[in-house]
């Protein structure tokens, strides 16, 4: 007799009623909006039950395709979105009063917004525009104050970016009652080494900034604050120390719910409610035996599912490739499926919360708690969350506390299986084709955002833009909600580049500090650092000064903790280290070579762009006649693209499977020695 290929345990009616799943989503965008609008729809048809739309770097930092700072970033890490037309391609026959669509995007979010807004009228034109408002549901994560610190997405300072958070959050609690206008995200945070309670405090820090705003702006009436709090969403991460990840968010529940009741004196216990989704862990998932990344991200979709009483409203997963390079459609198929599986075959949500009453559990809670209290009355001490980004406090402690980590797995004393342990292996049919085991970014998605910009520009009422924009320009000047205009601006034709500048133009321009300069490095060096100080020692005696190091990032790519780490190490080692910060002009890095007199550079690109910005940084070398100061590469590069690089004259590539810090070191000085012909 056959046996069934599946049997189940008991008859499904004597089973439990399962809670309803959390909404299940994929981060996607890339290349035009007619090829993301296609993948959306595919991916909905597979059982994706909300939208995730990953926006490119151009227009997550406010430039249109055109700009010179967009050269090479068009389309790679999301969708290029640079006026109305594109967002009407981008939601396409997906009705938009049905969806649940999550925006991320930071700066520009009140434009985004409004774009996202106006389409939605667009395919309801027998409805008021106020019912289609009624009706949209989803969120824009609109959280600044993390991009100073982890991501770089910023476009101005700190109090004029607060300032556009709480007049779009005053917007939709006023206009667009179902929206989420703020996602206060510590999923950065942690990927820029945050602690779990310093993810804890610096996350809760940021809502407060937030709530005292918009509660200062006088936007919206004492009854109805209620409702801002309540329509506060988070956005977070969850690392394979399932456990404790699972004990964080019943932390944040806890002080939620304090922070709630105490300060804002809200009474409404749905209205308390932490709201969270979440991405798990990308910058964790490994390049050496990238398999190994499927049981990883199911171990963190565990810390955010298992406890009821602190599960995601939301989850999406990364793909098990993600650290070679783009996902392909059938990756995000497995990482869905990932989801289905726990919520539909098993019956985790056929119980109550597992961990109440845990002795275990509550106590780790307890200390976490304690922990993230703790770090939060130093940043109210210093003033706030503003205060604490802009004397760099917080960005320092999260490059320290990275560092720390670092010198943790280099050491061994942190385990990553087949990183630094467990390093033999069979081949992977999985990665037999390298270039085959990742998407390839559209070459033509640049040219083709340039040939929409201009079509746009050419079709639009050039006079009707030009009075929306100087009304934006003039309700910036005074202390009016900007939403007002910015929907007028969008509905009059304008574009994400002119939108952002006008306000540059009132606002001004702002960089970060990078953290750099305070942060706490190797604290005791072992006998291999020593041996590399020893290294640039002679060395730089031999050419007559000290090493120096420049770390340069080019191009609109914001993820700084790879460069802060081996800025932080290099300094460490022995070097003189110039480093910037982010989104610099490759002509920018070539002139700080020639003023700064430089022995080497090291470019960290993780966008995707580097086979643009090298090249463009090398040809500038050579024009500068510096064609004899070697470059290093790192950053997510495929093997074929790194050979190429290597083959133009780049001296060394390194990627995620390179994380020791200390060997690096000990490389970049081989590649001086070599370059000034140093036996």
């Amino acid at each position: 007799m056959t046996e069934p290929l599946y049997v189940t345990d008991r008859p499904q009616k004597d089973r439990p009623a399962k809670d309803r799943p959390w909404v299940m989503r994929t981060y996607a965008g890339h290349s035009t909006a007619a090829a993301s609008n296609a993948l959306y729809r595919t991916n909905l048809a597979k059982g994706q039950t909300g939208l995730s739309v990953a926006f490119d770097l151009p227009t997550q930092t406010g430039y249109d395709p055109d700009s010179a700072l967009s050269r090479g970033e068009v389309g790679k890490v999301g969708v290029p979105v640079p006026h109305l037309g594109e967002m009407r391609r981008l939601f396409q026959d997906i009705p938009l009063v049905e969806m649940n669509t999550s925006m991320t995007i930071n700066a520009p979010a009140m434009w985004l917004l409004a774009l996202y807004q106006v389409a939605a009228e667009e395919q309801n034109p027998d409805v008021a525009p106020a019912d289609v408002a009624a009706q949209l549901a989803g969120t824009t994560q609109n959280d600044i104050i993390k991009e100073y610190l982890s991501r770089g997405t910023y476009v101005f300072g700190p109090e004029h970016s607060l300032r556009l958070t709480a007049d779009t959050i005053a917007y939709t609690v006023n206009s667009i009652p179902k929206w989420n206008p703020i996602n206060i995200c510590s999923y950065h945070l942690q990927e820029a080494g945050a602690t779990p309670a310093q993810e804890l405090a610096y996350a809760l820090s940021t809502a407060i900034a937030v709530l005292d705003r918009v509660k200062a702006s006088g936007q919206v009436s004492d009854a109805d604050f209620e409702k801002v709090v309540g329509r506060i969403s988070f956005f977070v991460n969850a690392g394979v120390r399932f456990v404790e990840e699972m004990c964080k968010m019943r932390a944040f529940v806890e002080l939620w719910d304090e922070i709630t009741v105490e300060r804002y004196g809200v009474q409404d216990p749905k209205m308390r409610r932490f709201r969270y989704g979440v991405q798990v862990n990308s910058l964790g998932l490994t390049e050496a035996q990238p398999e190994n990344n499927v049981q990883r991200i199911v171990l963190e979709m565990l810390g955010v599912t298992l406890s009821k009483n602190a599960r995601a409203r939301a989850v999406q997963l990364p793909a098990w490739n993600e650290a070679l390079g783009l996902p392909r459609p059938w990756d995000q198929q497995w990482s869905l499926r990932l989801q289905q599986v726990l919520a539909y075959e098993s019956d985790l949500l056929e119980y109550g919360d597992l961990f109440d009453g845990s002795t275990v559990v509550e106590a780790k809670v307890a200390s976490l708690v304690a922990e993230a209290r703790a770090e939060m009355a130093k940043v109210e001490e210093m003033g706030g969350a503003i205060a604490a980004v802009e004397s760099g406090y917080m960005k320092s402690e999260l490059v320290s506390a990275h560092a720390v980590r670092r010198a943790r797995i280099e050491a061994g004393e942190e385990v990553i299986v087949g990183v630094n342990k467990f390093t033999t292996t069979e081949q992977s049919p999985l990665t037999a084709d390298l270039d085959g085991a990742i998407q390839t970014a559209d070459p033509a998605a640049e040219k083709a955002a340039l040939e929409s910009l201009a079509a746009w520009k050419a079709q639009r009422d050039e006079g009707a833009v030009q009075e929306a924009l100087a009304q934006l320009a003039a309700d910036a000047k005074t202390e009016k909600n900007l939403m007002e205009a910015t929907l007028g601006a969008a509905r009059a034709g304008a574009t994400t580049g002119e939108w952002t500048a006008t306000l540059r133009g009132v606002f001004g321009e702002f960089r970060a500090p990078t953290g750099v300069q305070g942060a706490v490095g190797v604290t005791e060096a072992g006998d291999d650092l020593l041996a590399v100080r020893e290294r640039v020692r002679v060395t730089g005696e031999e050419l007559g000064g000290p090493l120096r190091l420049l770390v340069g990032k080019p191009g609109l790519d914001g993820h700084s903790n790879g460069a802060e780490q081996v800025a932080v190490r290099a300094r460490d080692a022995g070097f003189e280290v110039i480093y910037q910060g982010i989104r610099l002009t490759p002509e920018q890095i070539v002139s700080a070579a020639v003023s700064e007199d430089v022995h080497c550079i090291g470019l960290s690109i993780l966008s995707g762009s580097h086979m643009e910005l090298v090249p463009a940084v090398l040809d500038g070398l050579r024009a500068a006649g510096l064609d004899d100061v070697p470059v290093i590469v790192g950053g997510i590069i495929p093997e074929s693209d790194g050979k190429a690089l290597l083959a133009q004259g780049i001296a060394a590539v390194y990627t995620p499977k390179d994380f020791g810090l200390t060997e690096i070191m000990s490389g970049i000085v081989d590649v001086i020695r070599a370059a000034n012909d140093l036996t």
